[in-house]
């Protein structure tokens, strides 16, 4: 800054103002500190503005997978809110596993982000309390934080599951498999729940058979499919509990030589060119990762005092494979 200064034939001071965008300089300062700027190669020190402030301008995103496309949009949101804020994202994968979810929020705070959006891998949460108390900000998407009380983003799992189900329900179908993801996450059960939610609504029994919660693997998932659809009384229909699923669910149905009808709960690329389309239960990413980010910088800025959720509406698009009618 003092080689600045001294080029463009002004004080420290000036060339701070300039750096950080501040008021009280004239066009005709300012231009020859940005001159002298970029003919000594001048980068403003980031680490020393962090010492000297008490924030780095950076928050963390810690998601399930980095490859799914659902998480697409939503880091997107939020990166560009983070960016109307004059911050940094950094994200990483905890792979759905509670360790490795640990150790890389944990690492974030090491590095001294300001705050943080996670989508949950775990169900104990306690050990960001310490964080947070020195104030990391902490925002959960998706699924609700385990053991702590912390502000979270939802999308409507169970109501969304409930409809689609419903849907079939409506299409005539009495006999609705149920495919979804590990038990121990939050969403997987909300959908669960907003399926038995509809059978019984609508006074229909579930068999266990029809129920197969589980790894998204899809060989795992082949396996249940192929099995609610075999037999002398097979399902007429399935609801798929997430994008994953529903696409080997699909691979699955193109072998089968009768028409049996899907909803898939997230919707995904091509859905609407396959024949039939595939009705889904889709959900706003980009609005889950907007609204947790507008919520993350708000408690930033002190004007979020006690945690809160948020739940947002899913929606219905039928397509075709939802409307099928029983064989």
């Amino acid at each position: 800054m003092k080689d600045v200064a001294a080029r463009a034939g002004v004080g420290l001071k000036t060339v701070s103002r300039v750096v950080g965008g501040e008021p009280g300089v004239t066009p005709e300062t300012e231009r020859r500190v940005q001159e002298a700027i970029e003919a000594l190669g001048f980068r403003r020190n980031d680490s020393a503005r962090v010492l000297r402030k008490g924030r780095t301008a950076s928050v963390g995103l810690v998601l399930e997978d980095l490859a799914d496309p659902f998480y697409g949009p939503l880091s997107r949101a939020v990166e560009e809110v983070a960016r109307a804020h004059g911050a940094l994202l950094v994200n990483g994968s905890s792979a759905e596993d509670p360790e490795r979810e640990r150790e890389l929020v944990l690492a974030l705070c090491a590095r001294r982000v300001d705050g943080l959006i996670v989508i949950p891998a775990g169900d104990d949460h306690r050990y960001l309390e310490p964080e947070i108390r020195a104030g990391v900000a902490t925002v959960f998407v998706d699924r609700p934080a385990g053991r702590i009380d912390a502000d979270v983003v939802l999308s409507d799992s169970f109501g969304g599951a409930r409809e689609g189900v419903a849907h079939l329900i409506a299409h005539g179908h009495r006999r609705i498999g149920f495919i979804g993801d590990h038990p121990r996450i939050h969403t997987a059960t909300e959908r669960l729940r907003g399926y038995r939610a509809a059978m019984a609504g609508a006074g229909l029994p579930v068999d266990d058979s029809w129920v197969s919660l589980g790894s998204t693997e899809p060989g795992r998932v082949t396996g249940a499919a192929t099995a609610m659809l075999a037999g002398p009384e097979p399902v007429t229909a399935l609801f798929a509990g997430n994008n994953r699923v529903t696409v080997t669910v699909v691979r699955v149905l193109a072998g089968t030589s009768r028409p049996v009808a899907l909803v898939g709960f997230d919707d995904f690329e091509l859905a609407d060119l396959l024949r039939p389309g595939v009705t889904v239960v889709a959900q706003d990413a980009a609005a889950l990762g907007r609204v947790a980010a507008d919520r993350l910088f708000q408690r930033l800025a002190g004007a979020a005092p006690a945690p809160a959720r948020v739940e947002l509406p899913t929606r219905l698009i039928p397509r075709g494979s939802g409307e099928l009618p029983p064989a």
